[in-house]
């Protein structure tokens, strides 16, 4: 058995080969790298707490057993999951990572001896605050999470859903959990603890179900951020560097994500975290769409555009995603430069279905990085462009939000594709976005909208280039 000090210095390294992961994967070009060492410091995790169990009978060949199960059902999902269902991936994860520290919490609470904790009725205080608090939360990140991932996979619908004193019965909950945890430090009451957990199970529904679509992305990094306080709270309760350490960094990265988002998207963070408090049922002014006219065009024109620009920036979204088209507008991409335009790529904080999705894609095409611009650099360089290629975007292109204050985009940043002199706007139909509301952008007199699927048109365009 390995001894405590040497456990605690593997433990150290894992720690540290995270932080150095979350470094990697603050950049596309050192997120593969990031991603190693995350699987270098979750493997030595892993492999450390196995050898530490130390006792090699019946119960640690079922934990070995269990972990080749697990693990073969995540690598065959991750094999086969498509890039536009990750956001979904995602939250289903992050309600295992809740679920499971519920489970923890749970196992701790009733056999107490075996995390040397005290026993049944005797645990120490401190340890019972923080079982508490890791069930709580975990709790809430279970069913937050699940919710998210029927709204994101459609089977729930993506509008927020609220009724009268929504907002106070969360809050009324949550202080109740705070007297529940006190009385159950006080008197450690089987009762009290199993009531904390159904309570934070409904409070995880009811805090995320008023949240609309378009602030989705914002939900899946909040909800990776208290699944990793709830890991963190269980780290403490089993005495666990390496949990405490991972926990401290998925939550504290997790919230700082949130918080650039919300910053990036006009949303206070507060509203977000606490379910959407504060926020109303907006409606779009905007006119029906069937009261303005359309102009609509085809490959053949929009390849004449492009030939004939100086400059051509392209605005991916969720559509390129779902078409897999990113390939296809690589290829597009390389003609046009061999015609000597220039091309760059405009990405939106908030664009596909979570953060750093478009350039998930961008980076499988081997589209340079030098060529991919965020918001803030770019969104100047609109209104001295030829052409603005919008390619399944929608909702991070649409005027309202700086024109219609009853608009529940309203106060985003968008990208100013109307600025530039044409735009050409590859989408399906005239339908909504995410956020359920109209697009302006799509009746403006500089804009050409491409009815087609994001591939063909875009394939279309390259035989006619």
């Amino acid at each position: 058995m390995i001894s405590a000090n040497i456990l605690a210095i593997f433990y150290l390294i894992s720690g540290v080969l995270f932080i150095l992961a979350l470094r990697g994967l603050s950049s596309p070009e050192t997120s593969r790298q990031g991603n190693l060492f995350g699987i270098i410091g979750m493997t030595l995790a892993i492999g450390v707490t196995i050898i530490s169990v130390g006792n090699f009978s019946t119960g640690f060949l079922y934990l070995i057993i269990l972990l080749l199960i697990g693990g073969s059902i995540g690598a065959f999902i991750a094999f086969k999951i498509p890039m536009t269902a990750m956001p979904e991936l995602v939250a289903g994860f992050h309600s295992l990572v809740g679920l499971a520290a519920v489970f923890v919490a749970i196992s701790a609470f009733l056999n107490p001896e075996v995390f040397n904790l005290g026993k049944p009725g005797t645990i120490k205080i401190s340890s019972l605050i923080e079982m508490s608090l890791g069930a709580a939360i975990g709790a809430v990140t279970f069913t937050g999470s699940i919710i998210a991932f029927l709204k994101l996979r459609g089977i729930m619908s993506g509008s927020p859903i609220t009724f009268f004193g929504q907002h106070y019965l969360n809050l009324a909950l949550g202080i109740i959990l705070i007297g529940l945890i006190y009385y159950l430090c006080k008197t450690q009451t089987e009762t009290w603890f199993w009531t904390i957990i159904v309570i934070s199970f409904l409070l995880g529904v009811l805090l995320i179900i008023p949240i609309g679509g378009a602030d989705m992305p914002v939900v899946i990094s909040m909800l990776n951020s208290y699944s990793g306080w709830a890991a963190a709270g269980i780290g403490f309760t089993l005495e666990n560097t390496a949990l405490i350490i991972t926990g401290a960094l998925v939550g504290s990265s997790g919230a700082i994500l949130s918080y650039i988002m919300c910053k990036g998207m006009n949303r206070s963070f507060f509203n977000v975290i606490l379910g959407g408090w504060g926020a109303t049922n907006q409606i779009s002014s905007s006119k029906s769409k069937e009261q303005k006219p359309v102009k609509s065009g085809n490959a053949d024109d929009a390849a004449f555009l492009m030939k004939n620009a100086s400059s051509v920036i392209i605005v991916p979204g969720y559509g390129m995603a779902v078409a897999q088209a990113q390939h296809a507008l690589r290829e597009m991409v390389d003609a046009l430069k061999k015609n000597g335009v220039k091309v760059t790529y405009a990405i939106h904080p908030v664009a596909g279905r979570m953060p750093g999705h478009m350039n998930v894609l961008l980076a499988e095409a081997n589209v340079p990085y030098d060529e991919v611009f965020e918001l803030e650099e770019i969104n100047n360089d609109f209104a001295n462009c030829d052409v603005a290629y919008v390619i399944g975007a929608n909702d991070v292109t649409n005027p309202v939000a700086k024109s219609d204050p009853q608009s529940p985009i309203y106060g985003m940043p968008i990208l100013d594709v109307e600025k530039s002199k044409s735009v050409l706007f590859v989408k399906r139909s005239l339908s909504p976005g995410y956020a359920g509301i109209d697009n302006d952008l799509f009746y403006r007199d500089n804009t050409l909208m491409l009815f087609s699927d994001a591939k063909k048109m875009t394939e279309d365009i390259i035989k006619n280039l």
